[in-house]
């Protein structure tokens, strides 16, 4: 077993941009032109290759790219019990772009089975060794809480489930038996992925619930809360990481705002061991908020972008590095690109080549400032 735990001084989020030897795959497979087991072997070939190249830059936590996936969270969804989907051609507006998704909703109580996403760490896991350890990326608890109570699906899931806290103790629940699945595997690395609390950040988000009678308090106090049930009982040696997000499709984001709002609550009392945050632009704020992260958080600074592929440069994020540690100590900070590179098979605008030359620039930089 690895001794090595996320955050490193240099990491990142998880996905990466899908290879067109998996797209073709992909569409020959739905086409009916291939069976599952050759779609498998192409993308095991693709994953072994992927985790070769993180290896070959010297990063010392690796993921799967999320190459099995199609989208970031909704595959996860479908593997609980009591969740149904179906593609229906509709989506989510981004700035400028619909992302496509698959309706997912309830269609009975949900409950943990064996999840499909354990077999696939263990295939992971098998690339390990004494430089590096396998990370797991999974959404959150609160996003699958908010996937249920959208307005799409509000009707739905009030069949099964009278109340929100109803709701938000049976997935609390599921994820906690999840959680101890990959535990049992031997992950030892596991990451939220968590849009929920970009999605609420800002005057819109606040005025769009005071317009159906929700106070936005009463909505954060729910998505905290179900995430904190998910990690009571955690095993002691398992680092549960979680990275904050305002959406990320095709180079697009689905929201903007500033930290603050939300920073009494998932900075300072949600359980996770880290954080990740996006850090990108100047849609995210400043560092202010940063004071309120408990003091057994760590913080990784996502201030490379993954949605353009021109290189920051290095000095002006040393410096930015240097202004956050002003509100949290230089040795509880860590850096990272501020999302993934493909949080859904489309991903977004650059090349892998790109891709690569940003994870070399946030490797140089971190070098730099902490070595």
């Amino acid at each position: 077993m690895s001794l090595i735990h996320t955050p490193y001084r240099y990491d990142f989020v998880g996905s990466f941009l899908r290879p067109k030897k998996v797209k073709d795959a992909k569409a020959a497979f739905l086409n009916g032109d291939i069976t599952r087991e050759d779609l498998d072997r192409i993308v095991d070939e693709a994953i072994t290759q992927v985790v070769a190249k993180q290896k070959e830059l010297e990063f010392h936590i690796i993921t799967d790219g999320e190459f099995r996936r199609s989208y970031w969270h909704l595959d996860f969804m479908w593997g609980l019990e009591g969740v149904a989907h179906e593609n229906t051609g509709g989506g989510v507006n981004f700035n400028g772009e619909l992302a496509l998704l698959d309706d997912t909703y309830l269609v009975g109580k949900i409950k943990a089975k064996p999840h499909p996403f354990v077999e696939h760490f263990k295939f992971l896991k098998q690339f390990e060794d004494e430089n590096t350890v396998a990370k797991y990326t999974i959404p959150a608890p609160a996003q699958t809480f908010q996937q249920m109570i959208i307005p799409a699906n509000y009707a739905s899931t009030r069949k099964f489930y009278e109340t929100n806290e109803e709701l938000i103790q049976d997935i609390g629940l599921a994820y906690q038996n999840i959680i101890q699945q990959f535990y049992d595997a031997g992950c030892r690395n596991l990451q939220f992925d968590d849009c929920t609390w970009g999605a609420i950040v800002g005057d819109a988000a606040k005025q769009r619930y005071a317009s159906l009678g929700i106070s936005i308090d009463d909505v954060k106090q729910q998505l905290l809360d179900v995430n904190n049930l998910a990690l009571s009982g955690k095993p002691s040696d398992m680092v549960i990481t979680s990275h904050i997000c305002r959406g990320n499709y095709h180079s697009t984001f689905f929201t903007s705002g500033p930290y603050d709002s939300v920073a009494d609550y998932v900075f300072a009392q949600e359980n996770v061991d880290a954080l990740f945050l996006e850090y990108d632009d100047a849609r995210s704020g400043g560092f202010a908020p940063l004071s309120k992260v408990s003091p057994d958080k760590k913080v990784v600074l996502g201030l490379i972008t993954t949605k353009t592929p021109e290189l920051e440069d290095k000095e002006t994020i040393i410096k930015r590095i240097h202004e956050a540690a002003k509100y949290i100590p230089l040795d509880r900070l860590y850096l990272s690109p501020q999302c993934g590179f493909a949080s859904c098979e489309i991903g977004n605008k650059l090349t892998e080549e790109e891709q690569w030359a940003k994870l070399k620039l946030v490797k140089e930089i971190a070098t730099e400032v902490w070595n």
